[in-house]
């Protein structure tokens, strides 16, 4: 099983983000250590009736500094909303940022859900899954090479095509909860995302709309690889600065060991990448879930 980082691009208690520098950071401690990915979530502002409205470092950008700041992990948006962006001008992001990776990229894409942030950068909220779809069809069929026109309801290409193509292949990761996009991912995902999932008891109620949609179009349930996010706390690692931030919900929390015995049943599940957002989101605490997953490898 891999295991990857998402790195705390957002607010901190409705303060601001941490700077780049503090990313490049724990983007770097990944890189050293022998875990395998890391991770960017995909929002412009956050914007709840009871908390301090506070907005995130744009994803996309972030992505691309630390594909340049690393060479070995692969890398990916966790998810990217696809309605803040051009399809098309989305796939010839993708193919440069393949590149410019060495091939590293896996490309998440949703559909989004944070209606505030839609409505404050003026981009519509209505009909996502149909919009998404669309939005779907002109990715896919650059990604995979095609030259694309479609005149959709929601959705324009003419005679589209990527060049330079991508230098490799891009795998496609999704997420998702409801029956049409689970029919969705069945039809183009190479990877599904159960975030953020907590114990592993909620795996296969997560799972079985997907069984279900793979069945319906005739997809191989088996050849879509099964990824997770984690919430994971480091208790002993709470001191001084890092203990200000506020703790996630958690799935697992103790010791290197702790976490590795947790992480493991992820494995007997059939969890083939999990994604950890780190509690605190601190170099240390990387080396500590790379001592976990050493001891995975035991």
């Amino acid at each position: 099983m891999k295991i990857g980082v998402v790195m705390p691009v957002g607010p901190v208690q409705g303060a601001n983000p941490r700077p780049y520098a503090k990313l490049s950071r724990l983007a770097r401690a990944t890189e050293e250590s022998d875990l395998d990915s890391i991770w960017v979530f995909d929002h412009l502002l956050y914007r709840f009736p009871d908390r301090p409205q506070a907005g995130p470092h744009e994803a996309w950008t972030i992505l691309s500094a630390l594909a340049a700041e690393t060479s070995r992990v692969e890398l990916g948006p966790l998810v990217l909303a696809m309605p803040f962006r051009n399809p098309a001008l989305l796939a010839k992001m993708a193919a440069t940022l393949q590149e410019v990776s060495g091939g590293r990229l896996i490309l998440g894409v949703g559909a989004g859900w944070h209606e505030p942030e839609f409505e404050a950068f003026g981009y519509p909220f209505d009909h996502r899954v149909s919009r998404f779809e669309e939005g779907l069809t002109i990715l896919t069929g650059l990604l995979r090479g095609d030259s694309v026109s479609l005149d959709g309801s929601y959705q324009q290409a003419d005679d589209a095509i990527l060049l330079p193509p991508p230098p490799s292949r891009i795998p496609l990761l999704m997420a998702g909860r409801r029956p049409r996009m689970m029919r969705l991912i069945a039809r183009h995902a190479d990877a599904f995302n159960c975030a953020w999932l907590g114990p592993i008891a909620g795996l296969e109620p997560r799972i079985a709309p997907l069984r279900a949609a793979c069945e319906e179009v005739g997809r191989d349930f088996a050849s879509i690889e099964l990824t997770v996010g984690l919430n994971v706390t480091f208790p002993a690692l709470l001191t001084g600065a890092a203990s200000t931030d506020e703790p996630p919900a958690i799935s697992l929390s103790g010791s290197a060991a702790h976490v590795a015995d947790g992480l493991h049943d992820y494995i007997a599940a059939g969890v083939g990448h999990v994604m950890v957002s780190l509690t605190p989101p601190t170099p240390d605490a990387v080396h500590e879930l790379s001592r976990a997953a050493a001891l995975l490898r035991l």
